[in-house]
């Protein structure tokens, strides 16, 4: 995904500009990152919001001031730097692989840690896995830890057309995944609408799936649920953006707005990825509604495995009262209400909520390779 940036007007030698802009080109290579532009003629307020976020979170105007101060021949020594990062990051650490689903839609994949047991994290719809990074280290301390991102939003950027978007082609892109490296059975971790996902997958293949944990789940019912205002908004949008590619262009700016406000700045570059274009959105959106649409109730009575639901009292995002019917209807769940928290601490990975996941997983275990 291209993205343009841009940086406040300084001072700078035309010798100084193109070692900046060098800079910029060679991190953004070793990175692995497309289509990184540095712009010095566009003002910040006329970037798109995507372009915002992300020239805020390089800092880009911070490092062109720096740059009038340096000699262009020290910018070298980012090499050493960016060699060290890369090293460290989260594609190297939970090795990415690009694989084909049983329709043959592109999906990332990530494996980390090497255990008997193994843990899909089921993420959050249209979330870059490095969201989830904090969970995939701690449990992959002691575990096998699985993932991937949704299908159409990554690794797929040159398909045209519509594929798949249904809650059954996002369950089989679960299994695709789990035998793509052989795992036979897997504890399921679920985040916000993967909890759907596993729950889905759960009562379809209970003999793969030995037990699960869903994290904040939004679920939807046949009979109607109750929903936080931000539920209702973000619903009516989406169903919106999902009808056609000109209904999502139309509601394009609106939704980006939306989410921007409501979104923390140190986690914004990730979180609004869905929202970096129209062609994105309708995509996220029709994924989405391919969850939100589904009666979670039609699972409950089959999912038998012990399993974990979480919420907390003041989530403003996923209404606390369906984690609250879910657990009640299972016939082995097992409800935990934080005192607070939401999706942003959910994402986080705070450490007593991993402990919670990975207590739980060593109390019920899960069915060895």
């Amino acid at each position: 995904m291209g993205s343009d940036t841009t940086v406040s007007p300084v001072d700078l030698s035309d010798e100084q500009w193109q070692a900046l802009r060098g800079m910029l080109d060679r991190i953004a290579r070793r990175a692995g990152v497309a289509g990184l532009t540095l712009s010095r003629e566009e003002a910040f307020h006329d970037l798109q919001v995507f372009e915002r976020v992300i020239s805020q979170r390089l800092a880009l105007a911070e490092w062109a001031d720096c740059a009038a101060l340096v000699s262009a021949d020290r910018f070298g020594e980012t090499e050493g730097v960016v060699e060290e990062t890369v090293a460290d990051s989260f594609d190297v650490f939970a090795h990415k692989e690009t694989i084909a689903s049983c329709d043959g839609v592109p999906l990332n994949v990530y494996s980390a840690g090497q255990s008997d047991e193994t843990v899909v994290l089921v993420l959050a719809c249209g979330m870059p896995a490095l969201l989830a990074e904090s969970w995939v280290r701690f449990l992959a301390h002691d575990r096998r830890v699985l993932t991937w991102e949704s299908r159409g939003l990554f690794g797929a950027a040159g398909q045209t057309g519509d594929y798949a978007a249904d809650i059954a082609a996002q369950v089989a892109d679960l299994f695709t995944v789990m035998d793509h490296y052989g795992v036979t059975g897997a504890h399921l971790v679920g985040h916000c609408g993967g909890a759907v996902i596993a729950l889905a997958a759960a009562a379809d293949r209970p003999e793969r799936i030995p037990s699960l944990s869903l994290w904040y789940g939004a679920y939807g019912f046949a009979d109607g649920h109750l929903a936080t205002r931000h539920q209702e908004g973000l619903v009516d949008l989406m169903t919106t953006a999902a009808r056609n590619r000109a209904a999502a262009q139309v509601v394009h700016a609106a939704f980006c707005q939306a989410m921007l406000t409501s979104t923390l700045a140190d986690v914004a570059h990730l979180v609004l990825y869905p929202y970096a274009s129209p062609e994105l959105l309708y995509r996220y959106c029709r994924l989405n509604t391919g969850i939100t649409s589904t009666d979670v109730g039609q699972y409950l009575p089959r999912v038998k495995q012990p399993t974990l639901v979480v919420t907390s009292q003041d989530d403003d995002v996923a209404h606390p009262a369906g984690s609250e019917r879910v657990a009640a209807e299972l016939p082995n769940g097992h409800l935990r209400v934080e005192a607070h928290g939401n999706h942003i601490s959910l994402f986080n990975g705070e450490e007593t909520l991993l402990r919670v996941a990975a207590d739980f997983m060593t109390q019920h275990g899960t069915t060895a390779d």
